[in-house]
């Protein structure tokens, strides 16, 4: 596809978005950049999370992945439905009883500023290396099949596409965002649906006859029972939940859009909707996956080095026109989605639980909304930063979700050992060893994860490594803690 066309096509759906963006922006405060006012319909963040939730990592990822793992990745999808319902039911009505518009507020109720900052600091660090890693994955397609062959080089697209990003996030914020990820999400849905027909269609396949040689294939094996290996059915199941525990639920980014509901009921509703909906739209991901294995395969054409190129590889070269336009659709959509609400959120938390802006009385609110556009931007510049560095180190074979959900076991795992003692023990921690403790219990971890096959009879670690970052996190602190009467 000639790269000119997918810029334009590009242009055109940014176009969209910015006209969502100007109108559903326009007159917004402060109450509408954190919180949308509290006015969100919760059916509308449902469907905005998808694009949200599965960003370019599901959509360039997974579909790779199938050669390699088969469907394995759907044993943590189930998981994930789990960890929706303990989201929805222990952490949402806590949310909206404390009035918290950061959710790291809680652990400042619960154990002191110490607490407070060291969670933000943890969900800050997560977040940018995790959206940095999404937004690196479609930033290096788009460098491949477009900027590269206009002579344009990286280091100059990437900060096109934030400062795209920026210009219609900076003022809306939340209000903005759950109308733009629900449009963005409508378009990755779409081209999801679109390609699978496509793509079944050149094989010659109907509905019957794709599902029947799909379930004939090996590729499609979705139940790992090897307790030995990273995609052990009960590890993958268990991970999908505390990920989903903690990658939404203790996260910023993601429990913003459901505060922003009129109440937790509403939130809930929004939740449970998610659910039920991820679950379908992950499968036909990997469905997708084995159609584009199984058309390489009897098309004859090699396989890309990195599994996250395959999709657009075939998507560009070798699908006709309409799949290529919509994978630069469906991809566009996924980048400015996995992008645009994690400004929002990293901003939220800083202005929140660093500069306690709202509890400044000695600047008015000019002054709150110029310190917030800064703090704004200046995440933008992190997020550049960062991948500018994935650039240079990445050796470009690891599957970038295996990259994203990696480092969520290390950077998110002291967060829950917080939150699950807060919510389930008596204990009262605090003072300067707790972000002592914190930090440490990731390192433990990793160095235990690179042995165990040695010390454990060829036991590997894989994402449930974020369950013994947790709970070596909450023992840590236990030690030190003081007990006293119930929180």
């Amino acid at each position: 596809m000639n790269p000119w066309l997918i810029l334009a096509v590009a242009a055109a759906y940014f176009g969209a978005v910015c006209g969502v963006a100007w109108w559903t922006g326009r007159g917004a405060d402060a109450s509408g950049y954190f919180l949308g006012n509290r006015q969100s319909r919760w059916w509308v963040v449902a469907f905005g999370l998808i694009g949200d939730s599965l960003s370019g990592v599901t959509y360039l990822s997974v579909p790779g992945k199938v050669g390699t793992h088969a469907f394995g990745y759907f044993q943590m999808v189930l998981g994930y439905v789990l960890g929706y319902v303990v989201i929805a039911e222990v952490l949402v009505p806590l949310y909206y009883r404390l009035g918290l518009t950061s959710i790291y507020g809680y652990l400042g109720q619960r154990f002191g500023p110490t607490a407070q900052r060291t969670g933000a600091t943890i969900f800050l660090v997560s977040r940018v290396l995790g959206a940095a890693a999404r937004l690196f994955l479609a930033a290096e397609v788009f460098q491949r099949f477009v900027f590269g062959p206009l002579g344009i080089p990286f280091w100059v697209a990437v900060p096109l596409i934030l400062a795209l990003i920026l210009a219609y996030t900076i003022r809306g914020g939340i209000r903005t965002l759950v109308w733009t990820d629900t449009l963005q999400s409508g378009f990755l849905v779409l081209g999801l649906v679109i390609t699978v027909v496509a793509i079944s269609a050149d094989l010659g396949l109907g509905p019957g006859s794709l599902m029947a040689r799909a379930w004939a294939s090996d590729m499609t094996r979705v139940f790992d029972w090897d307790w030995r290996s990273p995609g052990y059915f009960w590890k993958q199941f268990l991970s999908g939940a505390a990920i989903t525990v903690v990658m939404t639920g203790l996260d910023q980014n993601n429990m913003q859009k459901s505060l922003s509901c009129p109440g937790a009921g509403e939130a809930r509703k929004n939740l449970y909707a998610f659910a039920l909906v991820q679950v379908p739209v992950n499968l036909c991901f990997l469905l997708l996956g084995w159609l584009l294995h199984t058309h390489a395969r009897e098309r004859g054409i090699p396989l890309p080095g990195a599994t996250d190129q395959l999709f657009p590889t075939l998507a560009l070269h070798h699908l006709g026109t309409l799949a290529a336009v919509v994978f630069v659709v469906g991809l566009t959509a996924a980048t400015f989605n996995s992008a645009d609400s994690v400004l929002t959120t990293l901003t939220t938390s800083f202005c929140f639980d660093f500069l306690r802006l709202e509890e400044r009385q000695d600047i008015d609110d000019a002054a709150r909304d110029r310190t917030r556009r800064r703090v704004h931007v200046g995440f933008a510049l992190v997020l550049l930063w960062v991948i500018l560095v994935l650039r240079a180190y990445r050796g470009g074979t690891v599957p970038v979700i295996d990259l994203v959900m990696g480092m969520a076991s290390y950077t998110y795992g002291p967060l829950l050992g917080l939150f699950v003692l807060g919510l389930g023990t008596r204990a009262r921690v605090g003072g300067p060893w707790l972000p002592v403790v914190c930090a440490a219990a990731p390192l433990a971890c990793g160095w235990v994860a690179s042995n165990s096959a040695a010390w454990l009879g060829g036991y590997r670690f894989g994402t449930e490594l974020l369950l013994a970052n947790a709970l070596l996190t909450a023992l840590g602190l236990v030690v030190l803690a003081r007990t006293r009467g119930p929180a």
